[in-house]
């Protein structure tokens, strides 16, 4: 089994965070206001089989980006987890290539983020506007992921999906990881059919995938009623081939265990047969980060 969405942290390195100016999508953090290490990690994860792990950043201040890589490549090197390294850029600029030759040093960085996410709601947005991925110009600097072999985790609400999907439709080349299924926070009926929407469209772009975590994200609680309904949806309309499971750890701590994270969505995909459940808790994650 592959976590393919953990992060491991010291506080003194974070104030970038953990400062007031950030979206509280989570609300308080103070119960992990703390070193979040591999030790703990490995003890939050013992029971749930995990045999690798993919590291995906965690908001350093932007021009740490290598620093946070080099931190997490030294933790590697001693106890040999994550197996694997999302790194950042940031691909605004006029030209990332410098920043992804600097983060091709590092033998683990298998992939990259930068958070695209814009809301409405101030407290869910963190992108400075919500078309970001529709810009010629960004999406030049995506292309380049190509030349390192490198997936972007992209993180988007449903409202940007059109945006989303231009973004996949121009770098055919650049295999897209999205995050939190979609990141469904309005479950009325009129969100739902938003969320179906994006999901329909993305689902056209063969080089884009999906990943199962962060389910809990906006109701801050272990609902298995709408894990089921996300997992469900995504599989049947993505296939099993082109999703893969992660948690949002140590984040969901604030609402619950690794263990009840993982039993819950084992249970929502007890009825899947052997090879989906070996592609979304495997294989997949092996394919896309080159574990």
């Amino acid at each position: 089994m592959i976590d393919s969405h953990h992060h491991i942290w010291r506080q003194q390195d974070l104030p970038w965070l953990l400062g007031p100016e950030q979206p509280r999508i989570f609300g308080s953090y103070g119960a992990i206001k703390r070193d979040y290490l591999i030790d703990e990690y490995l003890r939050d994860i013992a029971s749930a089989g995990i045999e690798k792990s993919v590291y995906v950043q965690a908001n350093w201040s932007p021009n740490w980006a290598m620093d946070e890589v080099e931190w997490v490549q030294s933790v590697a090197a001693e106890s040999g987890w994550p197996h694997g390294i999302v790194a950042y850029a940031d691909f605004t600029g006029a030209d990332v290539k410098p920043q992804l030759e600097k983060l091709a040093e590092s033998k683990l960085v298998c992939g990259i983020r930068q958070q695209l996410h814009w809301h409405e709601n101030p407290q869910y947005r963190f992108a400075t506007r919500d078309d970001i991925a529709s810009n010629p110009a960004f999406q030049h600097n995506i292309r380049k992921l190509a030349d390192y072999g490198w997936c972007f985790d992209l993180q988007v609400f449903p409202g940007q999906w059109r945006h989303a999907a231009a973004l996949a439709k121009a770098c055919p080349e650049v295999k897209f990881i999205l995050q939190h299924a979609g990141m469904i926070e309005d479950t009325t009926e009129q969100g739902w059919a938003l969320w179906r929407q994006m999901m329909s469209a993305l689902a056209n772009h063969e080089n884009l995938y999906v990943k199962l975590s962060g389910l809990g994200t906006f109701n801050h609680r272990v609902d298995l009623e709408l894990i089921d309904k996300i997992v469900s949806e995504t599989v049947a309309g993505f296939g099993a081939q082109r999703c893969m499971f992660g948690s949002n750890f140590p984040i969901e701590k604030l609402w619950t265990s690794y263990e009840e994270l993982y039993v819950a969505m084992k249970t929502v995909t007890a009825g899947f047969n052997d090879d989906e459940v070996q592609a979304i808790y495997s294989d997949t994650a092996q394919r896309l980060y080159r574990l």
